[in-house]
Parts: structure tokens; sequence; C-alpha cells
């Protein structure tokens, strides 16, 4: 089996006030880039800090995990937002964060959209271009991190942004490719062994199982697993524990 490098990244920095999701401290311990909220969808300003101190104490990536500003529907509902208002809002985030991320001796490295904006510029030609444009006017240089094939690339290789492919160790795979909806039965996965030989098998392999039973292809430079899924500390060392004992190193995307 041919011995590959893989980013391992989750979602943190999504607690706000007294409301606390996830554990980021140990999921710094084990992932090496980590999407921090910027406050739209999750995320105060403190416990942002907080959590870019964290993983600049840890050497762990960080990126901007951008979304429709939507907090009571945690970033989960599509908004019709009109583009200038996204990229506005994509480059105030980005912002946020940044400011962030420096005091803490780090930086933002790359931006990731968060939930339903991340499913939208899947196949949202207008809303793909205003998040690449906010991305493209803060800084040409900064990578973004999606769904292979997506017309976020599309937009993204106009522009000469660099994209990196994602996969995602706890989510079921539609037969296009595709996301299951959250909405919908089985969609998120619970069994660490079960989702630890899945990402093996993305990243040896380059192809997963779908909901459907098919097997399709994927693509992927770095593997997802959600900070606020329930056992998620447990899933992420399962998938890190399973990458490494088949010779998979595991390091932040270039």
């Amino acid at each position: 089996m041919p011995t590959r490098t893989v980013d391992l990244n989750a979602d943190l920095g999504e607690s706000f006030g007294v409301w606390q999701l996830g554990d980021d401290e140990a999921m710094l311990q084990i992932v090496t880039s980590a999407n921090v909220a910027c406050g739209f969808h999750a995320g105060d300003a403190a416990t942002l800090a907080r959590t870019c101190r964290l993983a600049a104490q840890r050497e762990v990536r960080i990126g901007a995990q951008v979304s429709y500003r939507d907090l009571a529907g945690f970033g989960r509902r599509f908004i019709d937002v009109p583009p200038e208002d996204l990229t506005a809002d994509v480059m105030y985030q980005i912002g946020a964060l940044s400011a962030l991320a420096t005091a803490a001796g780090s930086a933002v490295s790359y931006v990731k959209p968060h939930g339903a904006l991340y499913n939208s510029v899947v196949t949202h030609r207008e809303q793909a271009r205003a998040v690449v444009a906010a991305v493209h006017a803060v800084n040409p240089a900064l990578p973004v991190l999606g769904l292979a094939g997506s017309v976020l690339f599309e937009a993204a290789a106009e522009v000469g942004v660099h994209t990196v492919a994602e996969a995602f160790a706890d989510r079921s795979y539609r037969p296009d490719g595709q996301l299951v909806s959250r909405r919908e039965r089985n969609a998120v996965l619970h069994d660490p062994d079960e989702i630890a030989e899945r990402v093996l098998s993305m990243v040896t392999q380059g192809r997963v199982s779908a909901v459907d039973g098919s097997t399709i292809r994927v693509s992927v430079d770095s593997v997802c697993v959600h900070g606020d899924s329930p056992g998620a500390v447990q899933i992420a060392t399962a998938v890190r524990d399973r990458l490494l004992a088949e010779g998979v190193t595991l390091t932040a995307f270039s």
C-alpha cells in the first residue's frame, strides 16, 4: 500500500459564551489544521482568541471557517445573500480571525466555508464566485478548502486562487459525490472503527462507499472530522491512529 501524506482538520472555536460545543483542546492534540469559526455561525471573540492561542501553541495551522450570518441556525440554513453582501461578509470574517490569529503569534493560512455555505458553493456559481472574490481581495495566496469538482473550485481557478480537496470522515456521501443532507437518516456516521476504515480507503485508494452502496471516487488532500459530532475526539483519534499504522504521514497541506 503506497505511503501518502494527508492533512487532518476539524471545525473548532464553535462554543459561544456559556454554551460549550466540542473539546477544542483535545482535538488540537490530534489535528494538523483547525477550521476556526469566525463569529457568524458560532464562536464569540474570547473563544476564538483562546482557540487561536491553543492552535498556535500546538503549531496547528489556522483556517478561517466562514459562513452565512446565522447564529440561530448554526450556519446550516441556506441564505440567498446578494453576491456583494456575501463577499463583504466573508472578507469581514477573515479579517476578524486574522487579527486574533496574529495576536496569538500565528496567522490565517486558508479559508473554508461552513455548513450551508459549504454545500451551496458546490453548485451555486454566484455564491461561489462571491466567496472566491472575498478570499482573492483579502489575500490571493490564501488557499480555499472545499469539495473537488465543485463550482467553488472552478471559480477559484478563474482567478488563480489555490484549492485544497477535502473529504469528510464522519459524513455519508451521495452517489454523485456530494454529502448526504443532515436532515436525512444516516447522514452522520458515529462508529470510530468504521470511520477510520473509510478514511483509510479514501486516502490510500481514492474511493469510498456511497449511501446507496456504490463505490465512488474521491479526491482528498485534507480529511475533516467535525469537532461538534458526538465522540469527535474518539473518532479523530481512531482516524489518526489508523492512518499512521498504514504509513500515512499527517501534516498540514502546503
